[in-house]
């Protein structure tokens, strides 16, 4: 096999790759743990092909920095489930949603159909789920003409920002996710649930511990509680790992907020969080949060064919508000179970 992926003088090189380094690290941004900025070591290297062989070292590389960016590998779009395979593993559906997106085949989709004049706070994927994908893979197909980037943030290092007594309080209770769907509030819950069958809705909430309410107007409300904390699988790290600001209504865009406390009672709002117990989380609290997330934020802009691999539970993600054509893919892979992961003993 090769990883050289260009004709030479007519014929495909084949180079033996347990002997040629076709990749080489370029360290992480000045000041920062992540990403760790990957390029090739020789023109034309097939990232999948070179990745299938080197799995340990990409994932050595993965638990120690949390996320890996692969530049100047010129990714296409239609190779891009071949490179998440290799690189992450076989790609997961995209179950019980939260943002829109669209499908382009064998379980990858657009990274958000998000307006592109909003921000997306950063969060770490369907941590509000009992089962979360291990890995993410994304795809710059088409870059954005300004913003855009996919932030990233090391999860590690938010929990040591954060005050003990907060997080004992949250390792204590966990966090509680209410949403509603119906009309004009989010999404819809059919495409949350990928069903119109109420009896299958009802079926997959009380498997994982999601209490649900049917609304006289047609539409759903769900109340369940994960843990805030998690350990890591493989390394043991202990990380901040959820949704509390994410889902909260405070991060709303002020005026997307304001419009949203007008419409709706607070028990109706489109989604909300709270302590687990059903306490309100405080603003200085909250505000707290946001300064530990910001502090940790890395924000690269993306070039076409980039190709970022994020470990779910060591680095958060988002996006940044962006003008003009943008095209982002995601593919996930591993699934994770909070049984497996969530933090036991005392929390300091």
């Amino acid at each position: 096999m090769s990883v050289h992926r260009g004709p030479v003088s007519g014929q495909r090189r084949a180079i033996a790759l347990a002997t040629t380094d076709w990749v080489r690290p370029g360290g992480t941004p000045p000041g920062r743990e992540l990403p760790l900025v990957l390029r090739p070591s020789h023109d034309d290297v097939d990232l999948a092909a070179w990745a299938g062989t080197h799995g340990g070292r990409v994932r050595s590389w993965l638990h120690r920095y949390g996320a890996l960016l692969f530049r100047d590998f010129h990714v296409a779009q239609e190779d891009f489930g071949e490179v998440v395979r290799a690189l992450a593993g076989e790609p997961l559906a995209y179950v019980e949603r939260s943002s829109p997106r669209t499908e382009i085949g064998d379980h990858i989709y657009t990274a958000t159909d998000h307006p592109a004049d909003q921000p997306i706070a950063l969060h770490n994927e369907n941590s509000y789920q009992r089962e979360f994908p291990a890995t993410l893979a994304f795809c710059c197909a088409v870059a954005a003409e300004s913003g855009g980037a996919t932030p990233v943030a090391d999860t590690r290092r938010i929990l040591a920002r954060l005050d003990p007594g907060v997080v004992r309080d949250f390792a204590r209770v966990g966090v509680r996710y209410v949403r509603n769907y119906g009309e004009g509030v989010g999404l819809p819950w059919p495409e949350v649930f990928q069903t119109d069958n109420r009896d299958e809705v009802a079926a997959y909430c009380q498997e994982r511990g999601i209490d649900l309410e049917w609304k006289p107007d047609g539409g759903l409300r769900t109340s369940h509680v994960r843990p805030a904390l998690a350990e890591h699988p493989v390394t043991g790290e202990r990380v901040w790992f959820n949704h509390a600001i994410f889902f909260h209504v405070t991060s709303l865009l002020p005026e997307v907020r304001d419009a949203v406390l007008r419409q709706f009672a607070e028990e109706d709002l489109p989604s909300n969080t709270y302590y687990g117990d059903g306490r309100p989380i405080e603003p200085d609290v909250l505000d707290h949060l946001r300064d530990a997330y910001r502090s940790e934020l890395v924000a690269l802009p993306w070039e076409p064919g980039d190709v970022m691999v994020v470990d779910n539970l060591l680095s958060a993600h988002g996006r940044e508000p962006f003008t003009g054509a943008r095209r982002v893919l995601v593919g996930m892979a591993g699934t994770v179970r909070w049984d497996d992961v969530r933090v036991t003993g005392e929390t300091p």
